[in-house]
């Protein structure tokens, strides 16, 4: 397959999709590379869902400025988008005096850098606010929220492509050339030309430049696990973080109440080797417990449904730790070239804010011409356990499919699962449908549905059962030869 585009992206995480998007609004020729079998297969699936408020950051830092603007517009984005939301505010918690001082520092710098809603709390507003916590005091920020940041990169993948964007899945970049102001771009999936090249290639960032003739970047995996507990809004009900420490990859193990009421335990910060290792470990899943039950008490004896791992894509080497900033960055060296690199947290936040300056950056060597015809909106498909008794009867009466249950634990449908098949970016493999609509994500972990949802990817989705892969090429389901 050969393609000419105005612009092509690398990498269809929550960044390259919202610039494909930002980009979809003028009369451009854009695609998106992904050597994955979908969006977010990598950082933007695997965190801790939470729309930061920016008071972490460094004042002054690209960092700080973009999740501050991040997180006013995220609601409203997360409107248009039809993606699932809700502002839960977040509270930091103090073990010592140390703690409390370091809080009130990040109310100072919070509001240095923008933000607003962050106050200071005593022991018995702390306890109010979060019954059953550890602690000595806290601190809460009331403009952070939480999403869904799969749900949120399929979105904005789909109002591209409604607006023209191209996805390319199962497009690993092996090589990048440049002659007469074109880029040459080579993948697995064939050869693709393109006057501006945007570098959002996340955890491969720095390998991606090198390509294209940029080297000195240098992207260091730091891996955070976590784990998973079954939503009980009468024990937490809003992310409860520590008071953050000097010299870790992260802002600490944490508790995290999902969209659908989980709990996330994590992450952990282990710089390792290997920018694809999402192994979890007992060694590590143990602190987590520990550290979480300091946190909340009430959470010990409680057993775990499921456990995760996402990698960060930090500058910042394991001899300093910490964050260094964002770069966002046309490359004199390489006319054309976007780079984005260590686009760790809060980038999820700031997305939308990136893909405006890099929206910016691509009007420095093409002409942008406003579509009058582009629609910001998306709508997403019914979800059947949000929905009222009359709703669903309704939906049942049209059609007998929304009333066939095919996971127990979510309450998900055939009718969702079949509409997770047909989804706008041809994606089918079980972790499209399972981010899509949640099966299998539940106590039983795809006990009950595994085999419903693998019968229907071949019946609906076109598939040989020997087709049938959990996240594309080399996670088949099934071994040997087909009769």
């Amino acid at each position: 397959m050969n393609g000419i585009f105005d612009v092509l992206v690398i990498g269809a995480g929550a960044v390259g999709c919202a610039v494909a998007r930002e980009l979809s609004a003028y009369k451009l020729d854009i695609g998106v590379l992904e050597k994955g079998c979908d969006v977010a297969p990598g950082t933007s699936g695997r965190n801790s869902a939470v729309v930061h408020a920016g008071f972490n950051n460094a004042t002054g830092s690209l960092m700080a400025k973009l999740c501050v603007e991040g997180n006013r517009g995220f609601e409203k984005l997360c409107r248009e988008l039809d993606v699932p939301f809700v502002n839960t505010g977040k509270v930091l918690v103090a073990f010592n005096d140390e703690d409390i001082e370091v809080l009130k520092g990040l109310v100072a710098k919070g509001k240095a850098n923008g933000c607003t809603g962050l106050s200071m709390l005593s022991r018995e507003e702390l306890y109010a606010r979060v019954p059953g916590v550890g602690g000595i005091a806290g601190m809460e920020s009331a403009s952070t929220s939480v999403f869904d940041p799969f749900l949120y990169t399929v979105a904005l993948a789909e109002n591209a492509q409604k607006n023209g964007a191209q996805f390319l899945f199962n497009s690993e970049v092996v090589g990048i050339s440049r002659e007469n102001g074109v880029f040459r771009v080579e993948t697995a999936g064939g050869v693709f030309f393109s006057r501006v090249l945007v570098n959002s290639a996340g955890l491969y960032a720095d390998k991606i430049s090198a390509m294209a003739g940029v080297e000195g970047y240098r992207i260091y995996p730091c891996r955070g696990e976590y784990l998973i507990f079954e939503g009980d809004s009468s024990l937490l009900n809003v992310p409860v973080y520590p008071a953050p420490r000097k010299g870790i990859g992260g802002l600490g193990v944490h508790l995290t109440v999902t969209t659908e009421g989980d709990i996330l335990v994590g992450p952990s910060a282990e710089y390792i080797g290997s920018p694809a290792d999402t192994a979890t470990t007992a060694e590590i899943q143990h602190k987590l417990l520990t550290e979480a039950t300091a946190l909340l008490p009430g959470l010990s004896g409680r057993v775990p449904i499921g456990a995760y791992s996402g990698i960060r894509a930090k500058q910042a080497p394991p001899e300093k730790g910490g964050f260094f900033d964002f770069t966002v960055k046309s490359e004199p060296a390489v006319p054309g070239l976007i780079n984005l690199i260590g686009i760790e947290s809060p980038g999820l936040t700031a997305s939308l804010p990136l893909a405006k300056m890099v929206r910016g950056l691509v009007a420095e060597h093409l002409s942008l011409e406003a579509k009058p015809d582009f629609d910001p909106t998306r709508k997403a498909p019914p979800c059947f356990r949000r929905l009222s008794d009359g709703e669903r009867a309704e939906l049942i009466a049209k059609d007998p499919a929304w009333g066939e249950i095919f996971c127990r634990c979510r309450n998900v449908t055939k009718a969702e699962i079949i509409a997770a098949i047909n989804n706008p970016l041809g994606a089918k493999t079980l972790s499209s449908i399972k981010y899509r609509t949640r099966a299998a994500t539940g106590r039983c972990q795809s006990g009950y549905c595994m085999g419903k949802l693998t019968d229907a990817l071949v019946t609906w989705g076109g598939l040989k059962p020997g087709e049938v892969t959990l996240r594309g090429r080399g996670s088949e389901i099934f071994r040997g030869d087909e009769e």
